[in-house]
């Protein structure tokens, strides 16, 4: 019998790749979208279409995670195996700008759904989205899973309120739930208001003619990128372990945001200087400067590593913009190959 796996956040970035992954292992996915005013589930549709007369393998359902009777309510209709829990407001820059809405989706909504497991009769494997950027002003180099959290923004501290209630609900009431601590993972699916797919987008259309510049903000801050199609992989194999536990998830390498706009337009043969102007009114009222993760622990348990380098993955998201806008990637010697 196919098993059953729910997720909340489905429309992203994260939760549209995982949804294709469990679909490919011959689940039956279900997805939490909240309802509004204009068309959210474009990364998804193709999953929503029926195929040759059968059932679409994915069904949505309207709700929450704000509204715990909603969360309840889904998790007794659905009656998941596993739950993934992805939904959050995750943009760090916004979560200043509204921190009381990032808390009621990051922190509650976790807390929610917790709660919602921990109300079933039937066994849940649950996975909570944690986020490096729990590690703020680290203490140390590369992060790992004891490394202590210093969140500095409103979505860090949100993100750790959700990491430690899913550790006490697991030692509380023996659920299998499992933290999954990932470093910044990117794709062709990121969101425009995040620097990397910002970069490469501007970059597209500076290629196309449709602007001239693009404004940034610090190009200091240094993180560890990788392929977010791997590291939904991830996700799903801390669900298959016998025993719940918390796991990094990153490359060990680290990279400027500089290093990630030079190489981006140097994919198109141009020099970055000629074209970005830096705002220092974006950048956040405190910075996180640094982040490197140490991923040994989920190579050892379940022989995780990323795929995807740095290089690979600027290039393989630039030539996605360039197709956006209706520019062949392969006339960029770089491109090509």
């Amino acid at each position: 019998m196919s098993r059953t796996a729910l997720i909340t956040g489905i429309t992203g970035q994260d939760g549209s790749y995982l949804a294709e992954f469990l679909v490919a292992k011959g689940y039956r996915v279900h997805g939490v979208v909240r309802r509004t005013s204009v068309h959210s589930t474009g990364r998804i549709d193709h999953l929503l279409r029926e195929r040759d007369g059968a059932i679409p393998p994915v069904e949505t359902h309207i709700g929450d995670l704000t509204d715990p009777f909603a969360v309840h309510r889904i998790v007794q209709r659905v009656r998941p195996d596993e739950i993934y829990n992805l939904a959050a407001q995750s943009h760090v820059g916004v979560s200043f700008e509204a921190p009381l809405p990032t808390a009621s989706v990051t922190a509650l909504g976790a807390l929610h759904v917790l709660e919602a497991v921990r109300a079933t009769d039937w066994p849940i494997r649950l996975y909570q989205a944690g986020s490096s950027e729990m590690f703020g002003t680290v203490r140390e180099t590369p992060q790992s899973e004891t490394t202590p959290f210093a969140p500095r923004s409103p979505y860090a501290v949100a993100k750790v309120f959700a990491h430690h209630m899913t550790v006490h609900y697991r030692d509380a009431y023996g659920i299998h739930a499992s933290n999954g601590i990932l470093f910044n993972h990117e794709s062709p699916r990121r969101g425009e208001q995040f620097v990397t797919r910002k970069v490469t987008k501007g970059v597209a259309e500076i290629v196309a003619g449709r602007r001239s510049t693009l404004t940034l903000g610090n190009l200091t801050a240094r993180r560890d990128w990788g392929y977010a199609p791997e590291y939904v992989e991830a996700m799903w194999q801390m669900l298959q372990q016998p025993v719940a536990d918390d796991f990094v998830i990153a490359t060990g390498e680290t990279h400027a945001v500089e290093e990630w706009v030079a190489t981006a337009f140097s994919l198109v043969g141009l020099d970055w200087r000629g074209f970005v102007v830096t705002d220092e009114r974006l950048r956040r009222p405190t910075e996180v400067d640094s982040l490197r993760g140490d991923a040994r622990k989920a190579e050892a348990a379940f022989g995780w590593r990323p795929r995807t380098g740095f290089h690979g993955l600027v290039k393989l998201m630039v030539a996605a913009d360039l197709r956006r806008v209706g520019v062949d990637p392969s006339q960029f010697p770089e491109l090509a190959s």
